[in-house]
């Protein structure tokens, strides 16, 4: 969609039809990509991606995307600089090639957990790849559960921050909820996991956390009611799994909880998450997005993976129509 003057002097809102999107897929993860297209009617469009002997990325995007509506799926998983990187690359390809409007869709940010400047001498990550994106050639950015919400603000461009409630709504209403609760593993989280527990009519609670170091954390209480009930443990992202097991731990010690569902967006599973989630018999369901690839190696026991491309390609159609989407945003009111 663009604005161009009438003979009037007025701005116009000219919509581009379907058949002008083009989507392309970095290296980081391709099936989400291809199932992103397939909802939304059209193909994967074609790139070559491989490295010189030096280490340097050769990339070419595969058709000409001139005047047309490009959109460039590339999630920052691990190895997340040479994803970062490609996607830098595949932006600046777009623009010089005078495609109409480009946008980064980035279903996992993974700099968002550098949002503030909590040491001497460290860079606000999440604010330097935001301009970086911009600079490179975005016109738009689509994203998910950012780790914290003030980075949605970091973006000069239009950012689009989407939220996975839908898709976790959708499955925890085939089950029994009565006697659950909601939690949040932290304070931080607590407005995003209060409006998961107003859409699914339960109470909610959160844990008073300390982070320790990167992949430990000391829980010192619970704000809320959980004694004896069925937890959905609610969180952005699972990545060693330490939060996530000292909570339960804490909860079985002082609530006797013994049931936890657990939910997150993004589920990275490194370090020693598998082992450790494994080891906990009140976990009866992990459940994550395909936001990243899971490979088979870093999947604990009792995984659901609950597929996100649906909201994404929704999202697109909607970005190139020119309808709202503000229903499908992590912060938006729902009433």
């Amino acid at each position: 969609m663009s604005n161009q003057k009438s003979q009037d002097g007025k701005h116009t809102c000219i919509i581009k039809p379907l058949e002008d999107i083009l989507i392309f897929s970095g290296s980081s993860h391709r099936e989400l990509a291809r199932s992103i297209a397939s909802q939304i009617g059209v193909g994967l469009s074609d790139t070559v991606i491989r490295k010189f002997t030096n280490d340097d990325f050769y990339i070419q995007l595969g058709t000409s995307v001139r005047s047309k509506n490009v959109f460039i799926v590339q999630t920052l998983s691990p190895p997340c600089s040479d994803n970062l990187m490609e996607l830098l690359l595949m932006l600046d390809i777009a623009r010089s090639a005078a495609a109409h409007e480009v946008c980064a869709v980035i279903p996992y940010y993974s700099y968002a957990r550098s949002d503030k400047k909590d040491a001497p001498r460290i860079s606000i990550a999440a604010r330097l790849i935001a301009d970086l994106l911009v600079t490179a050639g975005a016109d738009k950015v689509i994203t998910m559960t950012l780790h914290s919400p003030q980075v949605h603000g970091f973006f000069s461009v239009p950012a689009d921050h989407l939220t996975a409630h839908s898709v976790f709504i959708e499955h925890l209403k085939q089950r029994d909820l009565s006697n659950s609760v909601v939690v949040s593993p932290d304070i931080g989280h607590a407005k995003r996991t209060s409006k998961l527990a107003r859409a699914l009519h339960l109470p909610m609670a959160a844990g008073e956390k300390m982070r320790l170091t990167d992949s430990t954390v000391a829980i010192n209480g619970i704000m809320g009611n959980v004694d004896g009930k069925h937890v959905i443990l609610n969180d952005d992202e699972i990545a060693t799994g330490g939060t996530i097991a000292e909570i339960i731990k804490y909860m079985r010690v002082h609530h006797n909880v013994k049931q936890v569902t657990v939910l997150g967006t993004h589920g990275l599973f490194t370090g020693r998450a598998v082992e450790r989630l494994n080891e906990l018999e009140e976990i009866e369901e992990i459940v994550v997005t395909n936001t990243v690839p899971i490979p088979d190696e870093r999947r604990p026991k009792r995984l659901t993976i609950l597929s996100v491309a649906r909201i994404f390609a929704e999202v697109i159609r909607c970005n190139v129509m020119g309808r709202s989407v503000g229903e499908l945003f992590e912060f938006w009111p729902t009433s």
